[in-house]
């Protein structure tokens, strides 16, 4: 009897082409949410508390990075994995938080000095393009170390935690720039 072709394992897989039809469907999202009109309806509680729960959620996953960098730097793996894990959790509800606040909400205007505008301008426009970046590049760093590719994981790791470190601290700086200006 004909054997018909063997099925890669959940490991084996490659999960790239995925990953990027998801970052794609995501930043397609969050980009449509930024031209639809805010949401007209009673909401029963005060919307500006999302945002400052978005900036515990990126100290959270800030925190959590430096350590699985450590952890990973003294060859702790199994720490390293754990904090990677909990980054992902907190970034994830940051996702949905963020998601649901911009469907409530119309965008927020600067409405500091012209000096600090074009600094909150700097820090937001390349938080936004490296974490489109960065949604790829930890997904294939996961699934690359999950999969036992441990050199490739490594090579690709090297420029994911940089970024996401980065991405995560400079949504705590945006929020800092940004709060005074909620509701106004």
């Amino acid at each position: 009897m004909k054997e018909g072709p063997s099925v890669p394992s959940v490991r084996e897989r490659n999960w790239i082409p995925l990953i990027f039809i998801f970052t794609f469907v995501l930043v397609g999202i969050i980009t449509l949410l930024f031209f639809l009109p805010g949401y007209e309806g009673e909401v029963g509680f005060d919307v500006t508390v999302l945002p400052l729960l978005n900036a515990v959620y990126n100290c959270f996953t800030f925190s959590f990075l430096v350590i699985a960098l450590v952890a990973v730097k003294r060859k702790n793996i199994k720490m390293h994995r754990t904090f990677i894990w909990a980054a992902f959790v907190t970034t994830a509800l940051f996702l949905v938080t963020y998601v649901v606040y911009h469907y409530l909400t119309e965008p927020t205007a600067y409405g500091g000095s012209e000096v600090m505008r074009y600094i909150y301008l700097f820090v937001l426009a390349t938080h936004i393009i490296l974490a489109i970046v960065n949604v790829p590049l930890a997904l294939i760093s996961v699934t690359l170390g999950l999969g036992g590719r441990i050199k490739q994981h490594r090579r690709i790791g090297k420029w994911t935690m940089p970024i996401w470190l980065y991405v995560s601290f400079t949504g705590i700086v945006v929020y800092l720039l940004i709060s005074p200006y909620y509701g106004s």
